[in-house]
């Protein structure tokens, strides 16, 4: 019996510890969830219709952006930028899709870049990337996401000789 009753103290002293363990506040989980997400990659990439119905999540992307080069390269082709530039047959276009599906396009020049007007190329930019198709914006956690990527747009193809 006295055996009986060390066992149970011991138990007793020996549980009180596992009462005793501090539980994480919610604002604790949350910071502790949040580092554990990479903010910098999303669940699901932007896309358009025509995209949307491919299933590897690699081809989507590549579906995508694809298409975006291709719509701003024919939208840029009826433009002055060949002219004004003749030297110029690709462009890096920085485009931006916002949670709300719009869409932002800013050239991109090397920083030290002085052969062109940058406003006059942005504003050809605004000015001609405009009524495209709709694009439904990135994913992450299920939630709509602001996306950049920079896209390199052909203005005009090689000549062949």
């Amino acid at each position: 019996m006295k055996q009986f009753f060390f066992f149970l103290a011991f138990l007793l002293l020996n549980s009180c510890q596992y009462f005793e363990k501090k539980v994480p506040s919610e604002k604790e989980l949350l910071q502790k969830e949040l580092k554990s997400i990479n903010w910098k990659e999303v669940d699901e990439y932007p896309t358009v219709t025509e995209c949307e119905s491919i299933a590897d999540e690699k081809q989507r992307q590549k579906c995508f952006f694809d298409v975006m080069a291709q719509l701003i390269q024919e939208k840029l082709q009826i433009d002055s930028l060949s002219i004004l530039y003749p030297e110029l047959d690709t462009i890096q276009v920085k485009v931006t899709v916002f949670p709300n599906s719009k869409m932002k396009f800013e050239p991109q020049f090397p920083k030290d870049s002085v052969a062109y007007d940058t406003i006059k190329v942005d504003s050809i930019l605004h000015a001609r990337l405009i009524d495209f198709p709709k694009v439904n914006p990135a994913i992450k956690r299920g939630i709509p996401v602001k996306t950049q990527f920079i896209l390199p747009v052909i203005l005009k193809a090689k000549e062949e000789k």
